[in-house]
């Protein structure tokens, strides 16, 4: 079976990409600068940094498949760190990029964003755009084959601390009301990340090597409509606020405004139903907040 080595894979994305991996057999590495609180007993766990060139190195040696999913993901810390969001998600690229090359790995699937279609994103959006390049001169000078993903609105089970739904969710448990700046009215393709580390997996099939995929699914809903299913969820015991100019660096309906190259677009043949799927992440938050000892404001 072949071997599978996962940059970031104690992340959001990268947990449930490395636990697809390894549901369909796959022999699994994760890399990570922590160690990761998913990890199944069949994977093998590396607690590094993708800026340690000699690491990333014995990581890349002897696998298949390099899934590269580490990175500053976070706008608003890629706006106040260029320079750092520059090294880690440029520089750290390169590393894996270069061990790639030197161990002959037969695919690099790296996890880009809609942002490259974009103005906004700030250094983020910026960095990816740069990585996407750079991806595309390894496979014409090297022949390293690749697949880039661009991933939408991601929502789901283990989201990090600035992932929009989460904190929207917890405000309403422990503040019994979210705040939204902007009126509401931007648009965005919600998928849930389960689906969305299907769709990772299934673009190894060889129709969608040195392709561009955007991973984005099948449910549009505008963020407005979205808080108030969540208030409805909690039995609308909880208020929604709006108020001054929408985040900066964020799209408000569309994303399209710079032309990267052309990508395709893969939706699950099944997926998570939204409302099912925001239900569970309710209940979800509602558990870990309890578990943290945080005080809850509304009732289940």
């Amino acid at each position: 079976m072949k071997k599978v080595v996962v940059f970031g894979g104690s992340g959001f994305l990268g947990s449930h990409i490395a636990d697809s991996l390894t549901d369909l057999g796959y022999i699994v590495t994760i890399f990570d600068v922590t160690e990761s609180q998913y990890l199944k007993d069949s994977q093998k766990m590396i607690v590094s940094d993708v800026m340690d060139r000699e690491a990333v190195k014995a990581a890349v040696s002897g696998n298949d498949i390099v899934y590269h999913c580490a990175s500053i993901a976070d706008i608003a810390e890629n706006r106040l760190n260029p320079v750092e969001s520059a090294q880690k998600n440029i520089i750290g690229s390169l590393h894996i990029l270069d061990a790639c090359k030197e161990f002959k790995v037969k695919r690099f699937v790296f996890a880009s964003t809609i942002y490259v279609y974009s103005d906004h994103g700030s250094f983020y959006r910026s960095s990816k755009q740069a990585c996407e390049l750079f991806i595309d001169n390894y496979q014409k000078e090297y022949n390293l084959d690749f697949t880039i993903l661009r991933y939408g609105s991601l929502y789901g089970t283990r989201a990090n601390e600035f992932n929009f739904i989460k904190n929207a969710i917890t405000s309403a448990l422990v503040n019994g009301k979210i705040e939204r700046q902007g009126d509401g009215q931007e648009i965005r393709d919600y998928i849930n990340v389960i689906d969305a580390a299907t769709c990772s997996v299934d673009i190894l099939a060889d129709e969608y090597r040195n392709k561009y995929i955007m991973v984005t699914g099948p449910q549009t809903m505008r963020v407005s409509e979205l808080l108030e299913m969540i208030n409805e969820m909690l039995r609308n015991q909880i208020s929604i606020e709006y108020f001054g100019e929408p985040k900066e660096g964020h799209y408000k309906i569309t994303p399209y405004t710079f032309k990267p190259e052309v990508a395709l677009k893969i939706i699950p043949k099944e997926y998570h139903d939204l409302g099912q799927g925001i239900l569970e992440c309710i209940y979800n938050n509602y558990e870990e907040l309890i578990k943290n000892g945080s005080h809850i404001s509304i009732k289940l």
